[in-house]
């Protein structure tokens, strides 16, 4: 089957969040089990190409109307991790993707508009015909639209569209004016059962398009499914996601396990695996001189998370507090756009200062996220949503014990050691329900007392959350099943 994949991001070459991850884990496997895969990105300026092989150019014509004009761009291809990835490279006065970034910029509607158009005009020109165009997030949300409009008559009839809902929280509402932009009627498309958009009729809504006009839709956990159908997380599109529920669903993600195995990691001073955990203690060992945290024998509790709303930074703040309190140490590793979180966290850094229990890195820093999974013994996620969340696989992967808020991918993946109904072998970390102080500290009041006074049933929490299989070869079989599906009707 030959698949394109389409997206803003591809770990590690264009990496912002999780969508990366989400491409390059899910390619990766398809390809390893015989799939022609290619993934297609915009040709940023700030791509990590080094990790591409055999990059070269291999269209240096191709033609893209967009706001009355006719763009050149170049197309170039490498390498990566067994499949190909295609760039598309627009050489306008625009320079879209010459920013220094992959978002956050004030024309982003406008550049990832042209980069839909494009990669449908790149596929007819170069009369390449995938079964199966697997679109992401809003930024590709127009690709189903103008399929269905303009490029099904051009000899792709016989492509069909999966496209992957990552965050309802950022939908792509944009000024209707970008559709015409791009070749499309807005008159005939600015409609309540197309793309208007649900909440000001005004603009149009890229994510409702491709909801409509995909022949499959479907997010990256099943519980964040339910929540957005059923609950306030569907952000407006909760009666549209309804109306289109035959051909909606949840497939939960998985981690990539050649990149997160504590038992081959070359980032992590000792290799261990569930039949050799003592040795993790060497990694918290090494956790805590490279942090400058007290040698001790407390637990150590970890964040290594986005900072934004969304992931519940004032329970974060909070649960460093309480891990003070009830006697353990905390290694907070994350970064935040928000100016005001950020300064936030900026003045609790310089509060812990003086701590030898707790320290604050604000950045990314690969290496340093890996000997902290290895080195911490809980890791807390108090995200207010959370469409999957791959941070917990990793940690349970590494034997840290994962504190978490009973939502989406959260709740699919992580069995309370004292509530759940799943046998004690499958419980694997500590859930709780509201988000506030006070059910934040139920759960780690809990996860404490095990810890303190049972340490051979934590042990076993441990274990458990490490055999379990969180890569992506149960989510590859899924998204196959859902391609051969579309494919048939």
């Amino acid at each position: 089957m030959h698949i394109a994949m389409v997206s803003a991001e591809c770990a590690p070459i264009a990496k912002a969040g999780g969508l990366g991850d989400f491409v390059q884990g899910l390619a990766h496997e398809l390809a390893r089990g015989g799939e022609r895969v290619e993934v297609i990105l915009p040709c940023y300026d700030v791509l990590r190409r080094e990790a591409l092989t055999g990059l070269r150019e291999i269209r240096a014509d191709l033609k893209v109307p967009f706001q009355n004009r006719l763009l050149d761009c170049r197309v170039f291809a490498g390498t990566l991790d067994g499949y190909d990835c295609l760039l598309i490279d627009p050489r306008s006065e625009d320079r879209f993707f010459e920013r220094g970034c992959i978002y956050g910029e004030p024309d982003d509607a406008e550049r990832f508009a042209f980069f839909s158009r494009a990669v449908l005009e790149w596929l007819c020109q170069a009369d390449r015909r995938p079964d199966i165009l697997h679109c992401n997030d809003w930024q590709t949300g127009l690709i189903p639209v103008l399929l269905a409009e303009l490029f099904q008559s051009r000899g792709l009839e016989h492509t069909r569209v999966c496209y992957t809902l990552h965050n309802v929280g950022y939908q792509g509402r944009v000024e209707a004016a970008i559709l015409g932009q791009v070749g499309l009627d807005p008159a005939r498309l600015m409609v309540p059962e197309r793309l208007q958009d649900p909440g000001d009729p005004g603009l149009a809504n890229l994510m409702k398009g491709g909801i409509v006009h995909a022949h499959f839709v479907n997010t990256v956990s099943p519980r964040y499914a339910w929540e957005i159908q059923n609950t306030e997380q569907g952000m407006g599109l909760q009666p549209l996601l309804h109306s289109h529920r035959h051909k909606f669903g949840g497939v939960l993600n998985g981690i990539d396990d050649s990149v997160w195995n504590p038992e081959v990691d070359p980032l992590i001073p000792v290799n261990f695996g569930p039949n050799s955990l003592p040795l993790k203690a060497a990694n918290r060992k090494e956790l805590r001189s490279r942090m400058g945290l007290e040698s001790s024998d407390k637990p150590i509790i970890a964040v290594v998370s986005r900072l934004d709303r969304q992931k519940g930074v004032e329970l974060v703040q909070h649960g460093i507090r309480h891990t003070l309190a009830e006697g353990g140490q905390f290694v907070l590793l994350g970064s935040a756009l928000d100016p005001v979180i950020d300064e936030q966290f900026k003045r609790l850094r310089r509060a812990m200062d003086a701590s030898r229990n707790c320290r604050i890195e604000l950045g990314y820093d690969e290496s340093l996220a890996h000997l902290i999974y290895a080195g911490s013994d809980m890791i807390l996620i108090p995200s207010l949503y959370e469409p999957c969340g791959l941070t917990q696989l990793i940690a349970m992967k590494y034997g840290t014990v994962p504190i978490v808020r009973r939502v989406g991918g959260l709740a699919d993946t992580v069995f309370d050691a004292h509530y759940s109904d799943k046998s004690f072998e499958a419980r694997n970390g500590y859930l709780f329900d509201d988000p506030t102080e006070d059910g934040l500290e139920s759960a780690m009041s809990r996860a404490f007392g095990l810890w303190k006074r049972f340490p051979e049933y934590f042990r076993q929490l441990r274990i458990n959350g490490m055999r379990g299989d969180y890569s992506w070869r149960q989510p590859a079989r899924r998204y196959l099943e859902i391609y051969a599906h579309v494919r048939a009707h």
